[in-house]
């Protein structure tokens, strides 16, 4: 694997956020992408020892178009000059809560948990099941090793939601409606790819408590159909 092709790639597309720079560079792109792929695939075969859910995955089914939507924006750029994929057992959609790797030219993230807060359900469902198993999430996010490396984060609302006790001991948890973590790493560390693969395991890894508790809440959750 050569992550400086991956990383050479997205740098000139960021300079160059064209259709007429990407038609000229179809072979460009797909030289980064296949690189790409492979360490996908790479992280799926590592993680899979431990998680078995996404054994058979095939990483080209798990990464996202650069193509970006650009109805409702100011920027009209049409690519988003990053790689990413999200491995999880229900492939690309959020649910359910996978691994989530981000490769942008400046920064690497790694990502699990449930990033989407638009879906009300889904939210409700995490909602009672940090109530009904109480305590269970507090003790992961405060788990020594876990803490060294994440920090809960996601969007909140101000108050408690109504329908719950305004003086839960576990409210500033119910104030989300999202419950996300990141990780992030240098490029010069994604560029030593054998020590990438490493450091990206034991963090992914560590995060599979996190996403197993949200996984187990949604269960039931049935994504809305297109």
């Amino acid at each position: 694997m050569n992550p400086k092709i991956i990383l050479d790639f997205l740098t000139d597309l960021s300079k160059n956020n064209t259709k007429e720079w990407m038609d000229k560079n179809k072979a460009f792109y797909k030289e980064a992408y296949n690189e790409f792929a492979d360490l996908v695939q790479e992280l799926i075969i590592q993680l899979s020892e431990a998680d078995p859910s996404i054994r058979y995955l095939k990483s080209r089914d798990l990464i996202f178009r650069l193509n970006r939507d650009t109805r409702f924006s100011h920027d009209k750029s049409p690519y988003n000059p990053s790689f990413r994929a999200h491995i999880s057992s229900g492939g690309r959609v959020p649910i359910p809560v996978g691994y989530f790797i981000n490769v942008t030219p400046e920064d690497i993230f790694l990502g699990g948990g449930l990033f989407a807060s638009q879906f009300s359900n889904a939210t409700g469902m995490v909602r009672d099941y940090i109530l009904k198993y109480n305590g269970e999430l507090v003790q992961i996010l405060e788990d020594e090793d876990f803490s060294k490396h994440y920090t809960l984060m996601g969007e909140k609302l101000k108050n408690i939601p109504r329908g719950y006790e305004s003086n839960s001991p576990y409210g500033e948890l119910l104030k989300h409606k999202s419950w996300f973590i990141e990780n992030h790493i240098s490029p010069d560390e994604f560029l030593d790819i054998p020590h990438f693969i490493t450091i990206a395991k034991e963090r992914f890894l560590l995060m599979q408590p996190f996403n197993d508790f949200l996984n187990r809440a949604l269960i039931d959750f049935k994504m809305p159909a297109r």
